[in-house]
């Protein structure tokens, strides 16, 4: 199990509290300094690695930021803390995405990224509970991180301890009938502490999500199924600190996070090839000088 990193736990609480103190507007500026810091993180994990998911990652990372700059109570030095708040990356195929996060808030040293997806590396290419602290649990096949979610959300409820649970999905995961079985298993419990954002990219391996199954209206499906549905500009940082309160209506909530997939990069952007696809030499170049604008 990887160990947290004393000197960037400092400064990640720093800048939590210094991000909790601001309106959200003011705040957006330091949480989206942190996202360009982690695509580049990222851009270099998946170029060393010659492997990754830059595409999904990119398109989540304004979500991981915000979770973790802002909203989730977590402390990277005490990852097992009873109360803490409970993290599930269920698109485990970000992982690149979420290591980076985590390196930025000390869970553990930024050099450990330099082995992403090496042989016996911590750093596996789906999250792993047993090697990363943060990490809740291992997720990789789609509809299963949710489900697990939910679990978590009804322990939280059975301890008292007032702890919230927050599951970030691709869309295309939703095309998993085990997410629509819990979801309405939360609708019926009422799981007011417990969050799901989709990222909702509209693509996924190969395709559009709608050419594949349709899921629109999707804010509407949530609702049916007894949600508290939300719609945002995924890549809005002061906007997604606001849609990620806490339940209002004693129902759980659902956030539909619009983001476009490759967020940061023209080429990549909106691009389905890119789903699994690694940049050459000359693209990461070019990559680093978009997102260092």
């Amino acid at each position: 199990m990887l160990r947290s990193d004393p000197p960037a736990v400092a400064r990640y609480r720093e800048l939590r509290s210094t991000v909790r103190a601001e309106e959200p507007e003011r705040a957006a500026p330091l949480l989206r300094a942190m996202a360009t810091d982690v695509r580049l993180d990222v851009l270099d994990m998946i170029d060393r690695a010659g492997m990754g998911h830059i595409g999904g990652d990119f398109s989540v990372t304004d979500i991981l930021v915000t979770l973790f700059g802002a909203v989730l109570d977590v402390d990277p030095e005490h990852p097992d803390a009873p109360g803490r708040d409970r993290f599930v990356l269920s698109k485990g195929h970000s992982a690149a995405a979420l290591y980076a996060t985590l390196a930025r808030c000390g869970y553990f040293p930024r050099a450990e990224l330099a082995t992403f997806m090496a042989p016996y590396s911590d750093l596996n290419g789906h999250p792993n509970r047993r090697k990363v602290p943060g990490v809740e649990t291992n997720t990789g096949p789609l509809g299963h991180g949710f489900p697990v979610a939910v679990g978590a959300a009804i322990g939280a409820r059975l301890r008292g301890d007032g702890s919230r649970t927050v599951v970030v999905l691709g869309d295309g995961e939703l095309q998993e009938g085990s997410n629509w079985e819990a979801a309405m298993t939360a609708g019926h419990q009422r799981l007011d502490r417990l969050t799901a954002i989709v990222d909702r990219n509209r693509l996924q391996q190969g395709a559009r999500t709608e050419d594949t199954v349709g899921l629109d209206p999707l804010a509407d499906k949530w609702t049916a199924f007894g949600w508290e549905a939300r719609e945002v500009d995924g890549h809005d940082h002061a906007a997604l600190c606001a849609a990620l309160a806490p339940s209002t209506t004693g129902r759980p909530v659902a956030v539909v996070a619009h983001t476009v997939k490759g967020k940061g990069v023209s080429f990549i952007e909106d691009r389905a090839e890119w789903h699994h696809k690694v940049p050459n030499q000359d693209q990461v170049r070019a990559a680093a000088k978009e997102l260092s604008r």
